[in-house]
């Protein structure tokens, strides 16, 4: 049985973090995992660039889609995506800190962009949108951390028109019995738990009604990022530097719990 942490303690968390964000991951805001191949090597932010490319084409996202991202952070995917296609984007996170981030930043850009862009705080298992707003889901790095992933599941669909498209990315449980290291650095450190593995998950999204079009396991990327974000918390930081050495040492267990079957990667392409 997985652990259950409750989503204010998962608020409490990135609104506490995003500046150690900001500087480990990506100045911008953005928070997600890479998808790497020739094109980027082992350039974590192109491979970052190249996971939404591949999110927004295989999920058949245009300048006529109305997009929901859910766990939108700082906005930045959601901007850049927007920006990109032309498509509207209504972006949707927990946490206050980074959706005031997202407005700020918004505030900032073309009268266009913000006519196509907009952010709200809410909960991901009680969306503040009315049933069938949206031809297509977003979501990057998120669903794990909310405790009732069932009823994710269920509120994407409602708000999800008929025909609709859900591409979305998660962690993964490959095995019940996760090594102590695993449960300390992964599960622990990001107050996550699942009940789900790659083929559970799967069985999740037919039993709230999705029709799996597509479904990828990109654990291997997932160890490649981790393993790029160790050696950049090695080289520390003049005002984070505590944290920091521990998020060196607990990325680098990650990408060694990946190896271990401990957690993984998958991304999911289904239609309403």
């Amino acid at each position: 049985m997985a652990i259950k942490y409750t989503e204010d303690e998962t608020e409490q968390y990135y609104d506490g973090e995003d500046t150690v964000y900001r500087e480990l991951w990506d100045s911008e805001g953005s928070v997600h995992w890479g998808l790497f191949d020739e094109s980027t090597g082992l350039d974590f932010l192109k491979a970052c660039t190249n996971l939404n490319e591949f999110m927004w084409t295989r999920g058949g996202i245009d300048e006529s889609s109305r997009v929901l991202d859910i766990g939108c952070g700082s906005g930045t995917t959601a901007m850049s995506v927007s920006e990109e296609l032309g498509c509207n984007i209504t972006g949707v996170d927990l946490s206050g800190v980074r959706v005031e981030n997202a407005i700020e930043d918004l505030q900032s850009r073309e009268n266009v962009l913000k006519n196509r862009v907009q952010f709200k705080k809410g909960s991901a298992t009680d969306l503040p949108f009315d049933d069938e707003s949206f031809t297509h889901i977003w979501s990057q790095a998120t669903f794990y951390h909310v405790p009732d992933k069932t009823k994710v599941l269920e509120e994407a669909y409602r708000v999800l028109e008929h025909g609709g498209t859900i591409v979305f990315d998660d962690l993964l449980k490959p095995r019940a019995d996760v090594s102590e290291l695993g449960q300390k650095f992964v599960y622990e450190r990001l107050l996550y738990d699942t009940d789900f593995s790659f083929i559970s998950y799967q069985e999740a999204l037919q039993a709230a009604g999705f029709k799996i079009v597509e479904a990828y396991d990109l654990s291997p990327h997932l160890k490649t990022s981790y393993e790029h974000l160790a050696k950049v918390a090695s080289k520390g930081s003049k005002e984070h530097t505590e944290r920091f050495e521990y998020l060196a040492r607990a990325y680098t267990e990650t990408a060694l719990s990946v190896d271990r079957g401990d957690v993984g990667w998958g991304l999911f392409i289904c239609h309403k």
